[in-house]
């Protein structure tokens, strides 16, 4: 019990050097980066739904979620222990006018644990808040390089959350997490003589955050068998605005770019002294989220939900990068989804106990580019196969979609996303009994 205990300490604290990572995005370059889902395989197969939890799947969107009932299938003895892990890869193809890309990225998305503590429930893990990684180059009339700009980095938060069976029906809880990470954002300008030749040197700006900061999480679940065989579920959650700090720095180079390879050679670099504006340290805000769901179905049978979340996005404030063409709006996101599951205590059957999800999401990231809102599209599927004992499975989800749009110099990105998470139960503290 102990060493698996300090096994999985171990595994959570190593995995912050690979949480940070990066994303493909040209939307990444605005605010803090592209923010990342906060939730499980399982949550983002149907469409972002996380207003239904049970007990033997970690719901990070909630921590309501961390507390729940005994497992009727096993007599009502104690909930198992929960931990789960997520990766994801994505391939987007770019549109801009009559110009196409195509990039990919690969990334862990979370590490969790769940431990049940009778009517309490507690819950830590690691996962990342918002990513950054773009490449983006302007030009002038003639058609050669302006501008060339380089992001690099995001924003991971380590959680510890804790929930409260308050009644039969109701659940609440509240988690909080330290938020921590840097951000790079590089431009370089390119000068040209009086005949239109380029420069041997060129000018390179790099900005560098160091962010750190907490944030909370309030979460209530409500539900009500008001049948033998149908229940219905509510859920709220609610985080308020927060602060983070962040340390900066600012210098100017003069490089050397290699015309072939491309690759810059720093041939000096000056330091800017940043407090002289009250730069140095500043203070970057995070907005408010609130989320409400509500959903029906058939325990171990099916479900069906939605789910509204609101963000409050135009009370972001970053002020050492201003954009003179981007502002930030409320943001939005409506999410409809569901499972089935033919027969889940179908042991000699193996295909009749396979969890069969889809979900489809509508979002308005609040980012507002040259007057265009930039939106976003997701249609989702997914299956949780069983492996091992005690209700662990192995969650695949597919995400097709769009973000953005490819007129006003814009950028649309159409993505196919590939889920692969483990979600693993286990009694660590289950009394040997011998005859």
């Amino acid at each position: 019990m102990i060493k698996k205990f300090l096994i999985l300490i171990t595994v959570v604290f190593s995995s912050l050097s690979y949480a940070q990572q990066g994303s493909s995005s040209p939307y990444s370059f605005y605010g803090i980066g592209s923010l990342k889902f906060k939730g499980t395989v399982e949550n983002q197969s149907m469409g972002g739904l996380s207003v239904y939890s049970d007990s033997i799947h970690i719901n990070l969107r909630n921590p309501a979620s961390f507390a729940g009932k005994n497992l009727k299938s096993f007599s009502d003895e104690s909930r198992p222990i929960k931990y789960t892990i997520g990766a994801s890869h994505s391939d987007i193809k770019l549109s801009s006018g009559s110009q196409t890309g195509k990039s990919s990225t690969t990334s862990v998305d979370y590490l969790a644990i769940a431990i049940p503590l009778g009517k309490f429930g507690a819950g830590f893990g690691v996962l990342p808040y918002s990513s950054v990684g773009y490449k983006l180059q302007s030009t002038n009339t003639d058609g050669d390089p302006q501008y060339k700009y380089r992001g690099e980095g995001g924003l991971n938060r380590v959680f510890l959350g804790f929930g409260y069976q308050l009644t039969d029906d109701f659940r609440l809880g509240v988690d909080a997490s330290y938020n921590f990470g840097n951000i790079k954002n590089t431009n370089i300008a390119f000068g040209y003589n009086d005949q239109g030749e380029i420069l041997q040197f060129q000018s390179r700006e790099s900005n560098i955050s160091n962010l750190g900061g907490l944030t909370y999480n309030f979460g209530l679940i409500y539900s009500k068998l008001i049948k033998t065989n149908l229940e219905v579920t509510a859920s709220a959650t609610y985080s308020p605005s927060s602060e983070l700090t962040s340390k900066n720095s600012r210098d100017y180079s003069t490089i050397i770019i290699d015309p072939l390879s491309q690759q810059e050679f720093t041939v000096n670099t000056s330091e800017v002294d940043l407090s002289l504006s009250n730069l140095e340290t500043t203070k970057l805000k995070l907005p408010s989220k609130t989320s409400f769901g509500f959903g029906v179905g058939a325990p171990r049978k099916w479900f069906a939900g939605v789910e509204y979340t609101y963000l409050k996005a135009s009370q972001f404030s970053n002020r050492l990068l201003t954009i003179d063409n981007a502002t930030y709006q409320d943001a939005s996101t409506f999410s409809i989804g569901g499972f089935y599951i033919p027969k889940y205590d179908s042991f000699n059957r193996y295909w009749k106990r396979i969890v069969y999800r889809t979900g489809v999401r509508f979002e308005n990231t609040g980012l507002k580019i040259n007057n265009e809102d930039i939106k976003e599209f997701g249609i989702s599927f997914g299956v949780g196969l069983p492996v091992g004992r005690i209700f662990s499975n192995a969650n695949i989800g597919f995400e097709i979609g769009s973000r953005g749009v490819n007129t006003a110099n814009l950028v649309k990105e159409n993505f196919v996303k590939f889920q692969l998470s483990l979600s693993l139960n286990d009694r660590w503290f289950e009394k040997r009994k011998f005859n």
